[in-house]
């Protein structure tokens, strides 16, 4: 196969490869072997897989051929390449969490988005990497090489689900699993020219969850964490949550999910679109710095919401106070804390240095429950807003993707900010649980990704879904495609601890250093 029709199967959407494989013209082999090829081809560049699984990929892909042939069921994702996010249990497969702590560590069992995607006959191409237990929005960790921006590798992709957006904008798969405690699926969405969708909060099953309890010092998150999928089309996103959603009896917040038709809240936004929605747009919550091309760009994407898809759009400034501070303080509430702090005291110079400083912070009771008194505020003032509106519009991101490395930039728009308040959109939504999906909103004059952030009211999955793709058939996006290879000119040195190596297989392998 030469690599334009290689490159044209790797660039499908999810949607279409099914299509493909229940009409016969094109076999699961054929997709795993090309986008496998790709992948060999390219995440030297970018590092989006820590522990990739051609073998595995491969004996996936062939029995599923053979199902086919025999007549045999074999499910809504029969096909589909899927990555998986290094912080999901992968049975038999190496799960490090981003940290030298658990280099080695197998699980036991998948975790339930794993166990539905496989059950759906998605092929599990390898884990991709993420920031050391999930705590940093950016690519980097102590282990792996650091994860770049297929639109510019030497830039962050955004995390922590930054392996898994790289993955999917490179077309090394059309779809990937994230994780989102805080802005983990939106945010590198948001800067890879993706489609990222946290819905509400328990349609996703979270099970053994991303720090599983049997690990020392990673359990937490519980009342913060989703699971989602990032995806090149809202309809690649609206078929993914049609297998990843529905209750399960091993997660105590798992809700029933009856009252949403995944697919056809897509296919009815995009066909009969969102005329008199009532949208509340907020270009920076009333306490955000924004870059400027951001604020250019998600404007003129709302200026598409009002007058091109008939929304009634109103600027608003929502009223809540800033809750960057209450956030921090209820993660290390849900964690471990005890374990954790027993962990840095043992491999503290191996590990991210902002996670030991965060974990070793003299944390005091009434930072912890005051966090928990600004979070229902928060609650109670966004219920009010959304009293009034279908949904909130935000920018996803304050600032475009940035250089490979730090964690944010301290000055956005001429002002002094912490390296953490480029991801403050997506705080709200995290802390209520309510649904939202960044899509692209457009590009900057030098051509990067900018998210536009759409958040529904609580339960309202299929409101943000329509929205969504009501959108992007008024705004298409999805036959934009990065060049890695002709992005990577001028890209710095690796940050991580790890230098990948490739066998003519393909297969990958880490060596590994201390930081």
């Amino acid at each position: 196969m030469n690599r334009a029709a290689r490159d044209e199967i790797c660039f499908l959407s999810a949607t279409d490869l099914v299509a493909q494989v229940r009409h016969r013209t094109l076999s699961p082999v054929e997709i795993v072997d090309a986008v496998l090829d790709r992948t060999a081809e390219l995440d030297p560049l970018l590092g989006a897989f820590c522990t990739p699984t051609p073998g595995i990929a491969r004996e996936r892909a062939r029995r599923l051929a053979d199902d086919l042939v025999h007549g045999r069921p074999t499910g809504p994702l029969a096909g589909v390449p899927i990555g998986v996010k290094d912080l999901l249990s992968t049975a038999g497969v190496r799960t490090t969490s981003g940290s030298v702590v658990h280099a080695d560590h197998v699980p036991d069992e998948d975790d339930i988005v794993v166990e539905r995607s496989a059950a759906a006959g998605a092929v599990l191409l390898g884990k991709t990497n993420t920031t050391e237990f999930g705590y940093s929005a950016v690519g980097h960790n102590p282990l792996f090489p650091p994860t770049r921006n297929p639109w510019n590798t030497a830039l962050t992709p955004g995390g922590s689900s930054a392996g898994s957006a790289a993955a999917v904008a490179a077309g090394l798969g059309p779809v990937a699993l994230g994780s989102d405690g805080g802005c983990s699926v939106r945010v590198p969405a948001a800067h890879c020219g993706l489609v990222g969708f946290k819905a509400s909060m328990g349609r996703i099953p979270v099970y053994p969850g991303c720090r599983d309890e049997r690990l020392p010092g990673v359990s937490g998150w519980e009342s913060l964490e989703h699971i989602g999928p990032l995806t090149r089309t809202v309809a690649d996103a609206a078929l993914m949550l049609s297998v990843l959603a529905g209750p399960d009896p091993r997660d105590r917040h798992s809700i029933p999910c009856g009252d949403v038709d995944w697919q056809d809240a897509a296919r009815r936004g995009a066909a009969d679109g969102v005329a008199g929605l009532r949208v509340a747009w907020s270009p920076d919550l009333g306490y955000l710095a924004v870059d400027p091309e951001v604020r250019r760009v998600t404007g003129a994407a709302v200026a598409v919401l009002e007058r091109g898809l008939g929304c009634r759009v109103e600027e608003v400034t929502p009223g809540w106070d800033d809750p960057a501070a209450a956030f921090e303080a209820l993660v290390v509430a849900e964690t471990d804390l005890r374990g954790l702090r027993r962990t840095i005291d043992e491999h503290g110079p191996r590990m991210s240095p902002h996670l030991v400083a965060w974990m070793r912070r003299p944390w005091t009771a009434e930072q912890l429950t005051d966090a928990n008194i600004a979070r229902k505020a928060l609650v109670n003032r966004m219920a009010r807003l959304m009293a009034g509106y279908d949904v909130l519009v935000t920018p996803t991101a304050a600032v475009p993707p940035f250089p490979v490395g730090i964690a944010g930039p301290t000055v956005t728009d001429g002002r002094e900010v912490g390296e953490n308040a480029w991801i403050g959109f997506n705080y709200p939504a995290s802390l209520t649980g309510q649904p939202a999906v960044s899509v692209p909103a457009g590009w900057t004059r030098d051509g990067l990704p900018v998210g536009l952030q759409i958040v529904g009211r609580h339960l309202a999955d299929a409101t943000v879904l329509r929205v969504a793709a009501a959108f992007e058939r008024a705004a298409p996006w999805a036959d934009r495609r990065p060049d890695p290879a002709a992005a990577q000119a001028g890209t710095p040195e690796p940050f991580g601890a790890g230098r990948r190596v490739w066998d003519h297989r393909g297969h990958g392998r880490t060596s590994h250093r201390s930081m």
